[in-house]
Order: structure tokens, then C-alpha cells, then sequence
């Protein structure tokens, strides 16, 4: 794979930025990560938007034109037919875009309430701060989950380290609402505009009574969650989660150019 650093393009084993960048000592810059299908990255601009908000929120500079240019550029030559797309930029100056494989996920996963306490002044940010986030996912596993799902430490669920949270209880599909501080991901958008998914504030102990669960973002998009703290869910995949993940693939093969689109069925 691929790597671009200032728009110099390389093989990825050979990128570097140097040790004394504050992304590197303190996490200080942003980014966002997005899944290339065919060729074409899903819901660019709204991403480059987004890091955009995050980069002034950490009076971070931000060259938007020049980084669309790297990607662009890397795209090209890159050749990746199906991969994630990855863009940081780092207090140091860096402006990074990297091609990375696409990742393997199981078709369904086991979650672990992890307690967690969102930082309020990064409210909103994606930035490189992401230490709390790791450690969660780690935390789950040594729980013998397979990843976390966040809760306040009054008890209200957030969202996984790097996903949206959604549910069905009495026959409705929610997730968290965005004013308890969770990050209002692409994915989520695009859930709650293609299903009739509402924001519920959502205590952890309705999650013994939920009937479907999943988790979204770029490159999961739609994935059943089969237990939480060891307790089973009755449906994994459930129905929704089913007609969930159908509305969000012709959602995605809509938005891209139509070369390339799924061709027709014969």
C-alpha cells in the first residue's frame, strides 16, 4: 500500500514524521477514516468537512485544497480497488493520506460495557487522542468480549471506541442522542436518514432488554452484536439490522459514480 506525506507518495513501510512532531508525542493533530469502494472514497467531503471542524476546534492549520490533492493524487496511483483511506494532519505540519487494506471483520461481535468519561473540550473532535479508545477495546477483551461499548459512569451508553451504537427496544430503533457527547459519525448520519432510527438517551440497563443490537461506521458499516456483558441478544443478525445494512449498501452504491455502481442484475 501506499502512503502520501506532504504529497510526496511512497511505499507505506518507507513513511515517516519525525519524533519531535507533538502528533506523535501528544496526539495533537486530527483525522478521519474512509472506505474506498471501487476505487472511489464514500462520502469524501463530508469527512474532509469534518476534519476540517476538528482542525479548528484544535487551532490546528488546515490546507483542505492540498490535502484534497493528496488524496486525489494517491487514489490515482495508488490503484486500490476496495480499502480504507486514512488522512491526518499532525501539530508538526504533516499532512498524511495512507491506503490501508481493507479490514476483516466476524459477521457478528460480543460487546463489554466499559465505564468511560468523554472529554468535554474535544467535544465533537476526531483527533489522534485516541489512547481512552484503544484501552477500552482492550478492556473488553480481557473481559473475553470482542470489543467495548462506552457508558458513562452514571450509567448512560455512549457508543463503541470507534462505532455508532444502535438498538431496537419495543420494536423501535434508537441510538444514543448526540448531546450526551458522542461523536456524530458519517455512518450514523447516514442511518438515520435512510432508516426511522430516533436518538434516545439510553440507560445501561435497558440493554437487558433490547431485542436487536449493531454497531456502525465507515468500515464496518452494519454489524449484529450477538451478546453484551456475556448476555445473549435474541436476534444477531435481527430483521432490522438486516434491512438496516441493505438500506445503508444502496445508499452507498447511490452516492458513488455511477461507473461504479454494482452492475445491474442480469
Amino acid at each position: 500500500m501506499l502512503t502520501s506525506i506532504d504529497g510526496a507518495i511512497m511505499d507505506s513501510a518507507d513513511a515517516t514524521v519525525s519524533v519531535l512532531d507533538d502528533g506523535l508525542l501528544r496526539g495533537d493533530g486530527v483525522f478521519e477514516v474512509i472506505r474506498v469502494y471501487g476505487g472511489r472514497p464514500f462520502a469524501l467531503d463530508e469527512h474532509v468537512e469534518r476534519m476540517a471542524r476538528s482542525a479548528a476546534s484544535l487551532r490546528l492549520a488546515f490546507d483542505e485544497g492540498a490535502l484534497r490533492a493528496d488524496v486525489e493524487a494517491l487514489l490515482r496511483e495508488g490503484g486500490a480497488e476496495d480499502a480504507a483511506l486514512r488522512l491526518v494532519m499532525t501539530r508538526g505540519g504533516r499532512r498524511i493520506a495512507l491506503l490501508e487494506p481493507p479490514k476483516s471483520f466476524p459477521d457478528t461481535i460480543a460487546l463489554a460495557t466499559i465505564t468511560y468519561a468523554p472529554t468535554r473540550i474535544l467535544d465533537g473532535v476526531k483527533s489522534l487522542s485516541y489512547g481512552a479508545n484503544m484501552l477500552a477495546t482492550r478492556l473488553a477483551k480481557e473481559a473475553g468480549a470482542e470489543e467495548a461499548l462506552l457508558v458513562t459512569p452514571h450509567g448512560r451508553v455512549l457508543e463503541g471506541p470507534t462505532t455508532s451504537f444502535f438498538y431496537v427496544l419495543g420494536g423501535e430503533l434508537c441510538t444514543p442522542p448526540l448531546s450526551d457527547r458522542i461523536l456524530d459519525s458519517i455512518s450514523r448520519r447516514v442511518l438515520m436518514a435512510v432508516t426511522d432510527a430516533r436518538e434516545r438517551v439510553t440507560p445501561v440497563d435497558d440493554l437487558a432488554t433490547i431485542s436487536e443490537a449493531f454497531l456502525a461506521s465507515s468500515l464496518r458499516e452494519v454489524m449484529p452484536v450477538r451478546s453484551i456483558d456475556g448476555r445473549s441478544i435474541p436476534a444477531a443478525p435481527g430483521p432490522v439490522a438486516i434491512e438496516a445494512a441493505a438500506r445503508v449498501r444502496e445508499h452507498i452504491e447511490a452516492a458513488l459514480p455511477p461507473a461504479m455502481r454494482s452492475p445491474p442484475a442480469a
